[in-house]
């Protein structure tokens, strides 16, 4: 039998009320050997940073000829940041200083701004780490290859939608498979008594990131309230009479009593009333659940990592063990006016993101959960002035209690625009390190064996090295 069919056997089964532990699917579930390990509970959380993040405006250097090569490609940045001042978040006195464990880094030193102390102390407590010039390639490449033209690359580069797209699904815009909803496909596969609906969960709408072939994301609010389309403010009136009017729409929504011979009439009939059950489950997933005493910063990136630590904490209630999120925010086309818009959105980062360890460590989940950041792409070394334009590689965090913490993973390159580590034009970092590697290496973790790995994502085998060791 093919996977495929079996899913759809599952799926009509349960519409029929057929108990997933009866020893029919058990038997089903004998019949296709899948490796991958589905023991305990685990949970990826992707942190999409759109817009493109400048992580060189973000890890900053702390050592002085490293300090002052950077403020000789960015002086009006330097100048717009008023560094010289000693109040300056990028005055080399005020960056904090992260003690990476790495012993090849040649006396250089790294830090976060004055305003992100929370980052610096999961990353100076083992929490989290830094992987260094990641992003979308093809093969392992470098200047001279690119300009002899013996290495293919991603299309489009440099484009915002297309290369959102490509760092999560490998294709340009109009991709319909990412490689979160692939890592989900031979753990859904394995793990036949968990419920696949609560398996792939974006807070920021459909994005490419978690769909594919038999995953399907649901899409989670602020609370479960918020979710329920039965609960919104629709003026149904007050006590009886507002349950009678929700029931009513709530029939309507469902199309209960109604029959269609069109297939798109019963398809629109199912959706609907599929959408309204998964809803409710949720929501009493939650309200039945012990939830969180952790406090959430009010932004936008807290409050949906808030929902997403509140999903986590309904897990048996939702009935899954693995988990992937999909959470995003945007402002990081930081063309101009980087000086007052990248602090901001870094204390949003950093703030939301030490919450969110806390509320795992709360639970006692740190091991068992890993947060990773992603973009566009990285931002050019060289300035416009007061901002910086469109690049390609980028520095990226990954955290949680089972990350190997306190190091610098891949590579920082000197901020030198004659190193070949950058494009011929404005700095732009060629990445070292493929997104293929860094997605592999969370999904080995999650569970998933190699051949599963090469299957999700289809340019690891062009690369030596498969696991990048942070994890």
């Amino acid at each position: 039998m093919s996977y495929i069919n079996r899913r759809r056997f599952l799926k009509s089964s349960s519409a029929l009320g057929f108990s997933a532990s009866t020893g029919l699917l058990a038997a089903m579930g004998s019949l296709n050997a899948f490796s991958a390990e589905v023991n305990g509970y685990k949970a990826l959380v992707c942190v999409f940073l759109k817009g493109g993040m400048d992580s060189m405006d973000f890890i900053l250097p702390k050592d002085l000829p490293s300090y002052n090569a950077l403020a000789s490609v960015r002086p009006g940045m330097f100048e717009a940041y008023g560094v010289g001042s000693g109040n300056s978040s990028r005055d080399i006195d005020n960056i904090l200083e992260i003690n990476a464990l790495n012993s090849n880094l040649g006396g250089r030193k790294f830090g976060f701004s004055s305003g992100v102390p929370e980052l610096q102390n999961l990353f100076n407590t083992g929490q989290a780490a830094i992987v260094g010039n990641v992003g979308p390639l093809i093969e392992p490449t470098n200047r001279t290859s690119m300009n002899n033209g013996s290495v293919q690359l991603p299309t489009r580069l440099f484009s915002h939608n297309d290369q959102q797209s490509t760092w999560m699904s490998f294709g340009t815009e109009g991709t319909q498979s990412g490689w979160g909803g692939r890592l989900l496909e031979p753990i859904l596969a394995a793990d036949v008594s968990s419920d696949p609906v609560f398996s792939a969960i974006s807070t920021s709408g459909n994005d490419v990131f978690l769909s594919s072939t038999n995953v399907r994301q649901f899409l989670a609010k602020g609370s479960p309230s918020s979710a329920n389309i039965l609960e919104q403010n629709w003026r149904l009136g007050t006590g009886s009479s507002s349950n009678t009017a929700i029931n009513a729409l709530r029939d309507h929504l469902n199309a209960t009593g109604v029959t269609s011979d069109n297939l798109f009439g019963k398809d629109l009939i199912d959706i609907n009333g599929r959408a309204i059950r998964n809803i409710e489950t949720y929501k009493s997933a939650l309200n039945n659940s012990v939830g969180i005493n952790t406090q959430f910063p009010d932004s936008h990136l807290g409050n949906q990592l808030r929902t997403v630590a509140n999903t986590i904490s309904a897990r048996n209630n939702l009935n899954v063990r693995r988990q992937i999120f999909y959470v995003a925010i945007g402002g990081f086309d930081t063309h101009d006016n980087q000086h007052t818009n990248m602090p901001r959105l870094e204390t949003q980062i950093s703030t939301s993101i030490n919450a969110f360890q806390n509320a795992m460590a709360e639970m006692g989940l740190s091991d068992q959960v890993t947060l990773f950041t992603a973009s566009d792409f990285g931002r050019t070394a060289v300035e416009n002035g007061d901002g910086t334009d469109h690049g390609w590689g980028a520095h990226h965090l990954v955290v949680g209690g089972a990350v190997k913490g306190q190091k610098i993973y891949g590579e920082i390159p000197l901020y030198d625009r004659s190193d070949l580590a950058y494009t011929g034009d404005r700095g732009r970092l060629i990445p070292s390190t493929s997104v293929d590697q860094y997605a592999a290496t969370l999904g080995g973790w999650f569970g998933l064996d190699q051949n599963e790995l090469n299957n999700a994502l289809p340019n690891l085998n062009n690369f030596s090295e498969k696991n990048l060791g942070f994890l």
